[in-house]
């Protein structure tokens, strides 16, 4: 074997001398010679690269004629397909948070008015928010507050339960009858704890807690929190005009008149001052003002899915770069046309449009509550309509002062406006 190799590289020497020589005596011919090797050799290569590929192809067929083979490769393309199809349609959906803003913008909070030229007007007067269900430690504490119980825990009152502070712990008069003046004990929230759990605790109910600390978001109860506990279930109640008394008190609220001024040291025919507030004993919010601290009270009118590209309050403008302007309601974007439904059962007051909001609608409903509806494409309801929150009043569009496809969502509360995701549900 060895002597044939040999002998083959011999001849091959040979050759390249022969050849060598030939090339000497006539130059010109070597450029041609070296071309012409080249050329055989990228012609070897591209032939062997085009065997490898042919075995490739076959291999491959030959495996894809397995049924096994098929069903896999048929669900990757498949999955893959469909993964693309969704990221399309993601897409096309989802409004983009740049765009979809709009509506008055003022230099504060704007104060409703039944006139919508006014409404609408580009800057109303200045309003500042004030706080008129706010408590004081007045009249209606007649004894001091006990220790702070700490050390009390919701499950352990609830175990023990003769032992749960309530109105049966407060002293007896003299003739054997217990006692109707409210006393106060505090307590502070734990983790896990909720208000209905704390009221069941010292049986009181959940409207006792809510009124008599001046809850607004039943939601936001923090540990660490104290609360203040009466002795009995009822709610403060603050006097709406001078000449109120705890029978005619009473009497609004379909409990006892005795058991009331008893509770605050009044007399049943004594006069009270607007501003004075009094607990009313067995006493409960109306259902309007406990859904509104629940933070159940609005429905949210756009039952798809939207960006929510601008919160109630004061912002960057859209329109005016550089300045800050307070905005009244919140800006809901989603796709145009989507359907917008009455957030609260009401009657429609107003249909039309507004260079501002473009075309809007606005509901009255109970409880001194106002809703208006901005940027439409178009609506689908007139004044004076009735209308449910299953009812379609308008479609989102972009009309007005605007951005993008939205919704302009406002709340108003006797006359002002309040932040609407603080009672969407």
């Amino acid at each position: 074997m060895s002597d044939k190799i040999g002998e083959k590289s011999f001849l091959k020497k040979c050759e390249a001398s022969l050849v060598d020589k030939e090339l000497q005596k006539e130059p010109g011919k070597r450029a041609d010679w070296e071309s012409v090797k080249k050329h055989e050799k990228k012609c070897f290569i591209s032939h062997r690269f085009q065997c490898i590929m042919k075995l490739l192809v076959k291999s491959f067929v030959m495996s894809f004629k397995s049924n096994s083979v098929q069903v896999i490769c048929l669900s990757v393309l498949g999955f893959c397909a469909g993964v693309f199809l969704t990221c399309i349609l993601i897409t096309a959906r989802r409004p983009d948070s740049r765009h979809g803003v709009g509506g008055l913008e003022t230099s504060a909070e704007p104060e409703y008015s039944e006139n919508l030229s006014t409404l609408l007007a580009e800057v109303e007067k200045d309003v500042k928010a004030s706080d008129s269900a706010s408590l004081t430690e007045k009249s209606f504490v007649p004894a001091a507050v006990g220790e702070a119980a700490d050390d009390i825990n919701v499950d352990d009152l609830l175990a023990i339960g003769e032992d749960a502070p309530n109105a049966d712990a407060a002293a007896e008069t003299s003739g054997g009858a217990v006692s109707s003046i409210v006393t106060y004990q505090t307590y502070r929230v734990k983790s896990g704890d909720m208000i209905g759990f704390i009221a069941d605790a010292f049986d009181v109910t959940q409207d006792t807690i809510i009124s008599v600390n001046n809850i607004k978001q039943s939601r936001l109860i923090q540990p660490g929190q104290y609360l203040k506990i009466p002795s009995m279930a009822g709610i403060i109640y603050t006097v709406k005009k001078n000449g109120e008394t705890a029978a005619t008190i009473a009497e609004k609220y379909k409990v006892n008149a005795e058991k009331c001024a008893n509770a605050n040291y009044v007399s049943l025919d004594t006069e009270l001052k607007a501003g004075t507030s009094l607990f009313v004993p067995d006493a409960e919010l109306d259902w309007a003002t406990r859904q509104e601290i629940n933070g159940d009270l609005f429905k949210k009118p756009l039952h798809a899915r939207y960006w929510l590209s601008s919160n109630y309050g004061w912002r960057d403008s859209p329109f005016n770069a550089g300045s800050r302007t307070f905005h009244g309601g919140i800006d809901m974007a989603v796709s145009q046309g989507t359907p917008i439904y009455a957030a609260l059962d009401g009657t429609v007051t107003a249909v039309g449009y507004n260079a501002t909001y473009g075309n809007y609608v606005i509901i009255t409903h109970h409880s001194g509550y106002k809703t208006l509806y901005g940027h439409m494409k178009s609506t689908a309801c007139r004044k004076g309509n009735f209308v449910y929150t299953n009812t379609v009043i308008g479609y989102v569009g972009s009309t007005g002062m605007s951005t993008g496809p939205h919704l302009h969502f406002t709340v108003y509360k006797n006359g002002k406006t309040i932040n609407p995701l603080t009672v969407l549900n």
